[in-house]
């Protein structure tokens, strides 16, 4: 830095996080349990936008460490939506016919405390070897009904632009496979990630799309739409995914902030998932009658295009199905179709007899 003095680092030990006023000295030891399990990172970014004097603040909620994950319930599980289940190999999930998750990575600038990975991420980062990387293109080209390949992990913008590159470029010469997929968390996490060479790397003959996790509109400040501008403008479609968290955005304001700050982000919102049970999270969990009737709540409040599908990831790794309200019931030969002001009104169906 021009005055010498020490550039901020992300935040990666309790001792730490106190020394930056984000928890409590008191606390320190319930929160030493935590850390001996479980990842921490707080980036100097994310550390600028918490409000410290708000012990209810919603961005402290994801990142910071709480002595409540301690404590595990007997519906939660190490590995809920089934990754190692179907994973034929390392770094390969293949939940679906037609796309496989491709993880070569397994560290994030921050550790989200809802993580449904959050046993297996950590700084140490868990690179695929070249082997490794082999291996999984070797299994992709085998297999010619696999048609998208989505790099998750981790967070794939943590790698270097020159190797993030090269495995795009390995994959999509891959002949059947047609698109490809990005999930990350860096733009809104460590926005300084994403640099003119990382821009670069993501210029792909073939599509790239890519989902941004963003949990609450606080997230989305000027650096953080600076780097959504420069993936945009890099050719890379933005899709957005949030997770419903109790403390964070279970509110109707909450959530139409979120969406309407995404969309002028111009971010489609896509999902919004029911939380994953993973260990610890239970402080988290929203019921699922009450997720879908704040989606329900939002129908008509906000633009159709601005509204995510509110889904559950089925436990064991059965895959991701919509859970929001339904506004049709079938009755008679016909249906009843609910409006967004709650007036019912009868649909009559087309005759399929023939």
């Amino acid at each position: 830095m021009p005055d010498g003095s020490t550039p901020p680092r992300t935040l990666r030990t309790v001792a730490a996080l106190a020394g930056a006023g984000l928890v409590r000295p008191a606390d320190a030891a319930a929160l030493a349990q935590v850390a001996e399990r479980y990842a921490i990172a707080v980036t100097p970014h994310v550390a600028s936008l918490i409000d410290r004097d708000d012990p209810a603040d919603p961005i402290a909620a994801q990142y910071v460490p709480h002595a409540a994950e301690a404590v595990t319930r007997g519906d939660e599980h190490p590995d809920p939506i089934g990754d190692d289940a179907k994973s034929p190999l390392g770094g390969i999930v293949h939940r679906y016919p037609d796309r496989v998750l491709l993880k070569p990575l397994l560290a994030c600038p921050v550790y989200c405390r809802f993580c449904f990975r959050r046993e297996s991420v950590g700084p140490d980062g868990g690179v695929l070897t070249e082997a490794e990387l082999e291996a999984a293109y070797g299994y992709v080209r085998s297999r010619p009904e696999i048609r998208e390949v989505i790099l998750t992990g981790g967070d794939p913008l943590m790698l270097s632009p020159r190797r993030l590159g090269a495995i795009l470029a390995a994959l999509e010469a891959i002949a059947h496979v047609e698109t490809l997929r990005i999930h990350t968390r860096v733009p809104v996490a460590e926005p300084s990630l994403v640099t003119p060479a990382l821009a670069a790397a993501l210029e792909t003959a073939k599509p790239l799309w890519m989902i941004v996790h963003v949990n609450h509109a606080r997230e989305l400040v000027p650096p953080a739409l600076a780097a959504l501008e420069a993936i945009r403008r890099a050719g890379v479609p933005l899709l957005s995914q949030s997770v419903l968290l109790a403390g964070v955005n279970d509110s109707e304001a909450a959530l139409e902030r979120l969406f309407r700050a995404l969309i002028a982000a111009r971010v489609k919102p896509a999902y919004l998932h029911h939380l994953d049970p993973a260990p610890g999270t239970a402080r988290f969990r929203v019921p699922l009658a009450r997720g879908r009737a704040l989606m329900r709540s939002l129908r008509g409040r906000i633009p159709g295009h601005a509204l995510p599908t509110y889904v559950v990831d089925i436990p064991g790794g059965h895959g991701k199905v919509p859970v929001g309200e339904s506004h049709a019931e079938a009755d008679g030969g016909g249906w009843v179709l609910r409006a967004p002001d709650g007036s019912r009104h009868r649909l009559a169906d087309a005759d399929e007899s023939g």
